[in-house]
């Protein structure tokens, strides 16, 4: 056996008219231990999603209160509002590359992100970058789940007129604060237990229902204000020279970490694409048109509460509790509920439950896994994880962003450049197959992702204010001072490091591949 196949006869598996591909009946190796019914390949018949359900995910996951204030945290950072809509336009665009070229493998092969990572990774090793982005969607779970129960709570609070806030403290906040990030928790779950095609539903409605929500607002401040206020005309503090460049590079790398999570498990979703044009639509009209529309809404918004009340109320349900009708206030939570649903369950639910399914398969389900990211991201203290505009852009997305950049350079590389698309799906679940290397690891990928990941965070550092009180839990100077500029580009140098090394050091096998590719069955 070489170490990258072995020899024997090709794997029984076909291709439609347009290239998606599927395994013949009977070939798939359902008593393996790397298999469950989860991780299997969807059956071309019931590759379903369309142009318009893509798009239709990317609009109701951009829609969200964390999305909203991604212009307010740069904006607090000395950005003007063009600055701060710029940075996360381009953000996205360059974001959305990664992710149409991850994408790919879903409605080719119908596999989900740890099953692609494998054919990188190996067997046993592609639990390494599954578990990664598990850990990150965990955080990311409980960070929504904490902004859209303090939501609830802040609205219901105005509801009762303000008894919530003057109730009992648990742990320094009101009990009822809790009681709300507890019920929201629950809700989330609850849906997620219906399976992914009712997740294709909700999304479906939760898009323009979230966008009517939003243009209500803005309409409402509009009449509030008679026009817009002076943020629009508030000049930058940091101008477009040397004092611009500092804070631009990280903030970008931040806004990128903000959807990098995203641009390694979209296979998890394109896998169920009824074609590459689907996917690749849906996301281009979805993600970076979306993120970017949002983004001026909320500048706008911003710009007319402080013509209305005196100052910027950057966060969307403070803004909305100003509101004296009823109607409006629970239209307002119910937009709060449905927004953050629609993100937290697709964008950080569906890929550890697929993840942890992964790690393993015949003790954890889809199902399974999906609870077991809910205790984690209560368990993460999410509280603290968006405590400072600081802390959330440049350690939490910009440390995130570097690892996952790592991962997804790997994932590109091995997919489209050492392997030209070619997959042969029943070896992704069977040891001693072709993606088994040694025992199921592939220490190209481990070294190409160590390598790459100490590139890209190993310099990580925290800013310290003039009274001496540090933005986040690294020294000063980088954790690994000499690495400290590369800080700044953390997911470009992971995502372009990792790529480049892996290519490399994959160079003496790609000879056997092309052999391996020529006894493939299509």
């Amino acid at each position: 056996m070489t170490d990258i196949a072995p020899p024997g006869a090709p794997t029984a598996q076909s291709a439609d008219p347009s290239g998606r591909i599927e395994l013949a009946p009977g070939a798939f190796p359902a008593d393996s231990p790397f298999a469950n019914e989860d991780l299997r390949p969807v059956p071309v018949s019931e590759r379903k999603w369309t142009t318009y359900n893509f798009a239709a995910l990317w609009i109701s996951m951009a829609h969200c209160i964390p999305s909203w204030t991604l212009a307010s945290g740069l904006v607090a950072l000395g950005m003007d509002w063009k600055q701060a809509v710029f940075t996360i336009a381009l953000a996205n665009v360059i974001v959305l590359l990664p992710m149409l070229a991850t994408g790919h493998a879903g409605p080719k092969y119908g596999i989900p992100f740890p099953v692609l990572a494998r054919a990188s990774f190996g067997l046993r090793g592609a639990n390494i970058p599954a578990m990664i982005r598990a850990a990150v969607a965990c955080g990311w779970f409980g960070i929504q789940t904490w902004i859209g129960g303090s939501g609830i709570f802040a609205l219901g609070s105005k509801l009762t007129g303000g008894e919530w806030e003057s109730a009992g403290k648990i742990a320094g906040n009101p009990w009822p604060l809790w009681l709300c990030f507890i019920l929201f928790w629950a809700l989330q779950i609850a849906i997620i237990y219906r399976g992914m095609d009712f997740l294709r539903h909700f999304e479906n409605w939760a898009a323009p229902f979230v966008i009517v929500g939003a243009l209500v607002l803005l309409v409402w401040i509009a009449v509030e204000a008679d026009g817009f206020g002076a943020l629009l005309d508030q000049p930058s503090k940091l101008g477009w020279g040397a004092d611009f460049w500092p804070v631009f590079f990280p903030s970008l790398m931040g806004m990128i970490g903000f959807w990098a999570t995203l641009s390694l498990n979209i296979p998890d979703f394109t896998r169920f694409g009824a074609s590459q044009k689907a996917q690749t639509w849906g996301q281009s009209l979805g993600l970076p048109t979306t993120m970017t529309l949002f983004a001026i809404l909320a500048v706008l918004v911003t710009s007319g509460s402080e013509v209305v009340y005196g100052e910027a109320i950057w966060d969307p349900v403070t803004l909305a509790a100003k509101a004296d009708n009823v109607f409006g206030l629970l239209f307002a939570l119910i937009t709060v509920l449905v927004a953050t649903i629609s993100v937290n369950i697709a964008a950080n639910v569906v890929s550890p439950a697929y993840d942890l399914a992964n790690l393993a398969p015949k003790l954890i389900n889809f199902r399974t896994g999906a609870l077991i990211t809910g205790v984690v991201g209560i368990l993460i203290f999410p509280w603290k994880l968006i405590s400072t505009p600081e802390f959330y852009i440049f350690t939490w997305l910009g440390v995130v962003g570097g690892l996952l950049g790592t991962v997804a350079g790997i994932l590109i590389a091995d997919y489209w450049i050492v392997r030209r698309t070619v997959l042969h799906l029943a070896d992704l679940y069977t040891p001693g197959g072709r993606y088994w290397y040694a025992s199921g690891w592939n220490w190209r990928a481990i070294a190409a992702f160590v390598v790459g990941g100490l590139l890209a965070v190993g310099g990580s550092y925290s800013t310290v204010s003039e009274d001496g009180v540090s933005s986040g839990p690294f020294p000063h100077d980088g954790l690994i001072p000499f690495l400290k500029p590369l800080a700044d580009y953390g997911w470009a140098v992971g995502l372009g490091a990792s790529m480049l090394l892996y290519v490399v050091l994959m160079a003496g096998e790609r000879a056997k591949i092309r052999t391996e590719k020529e006894r493939v069955t299509v």
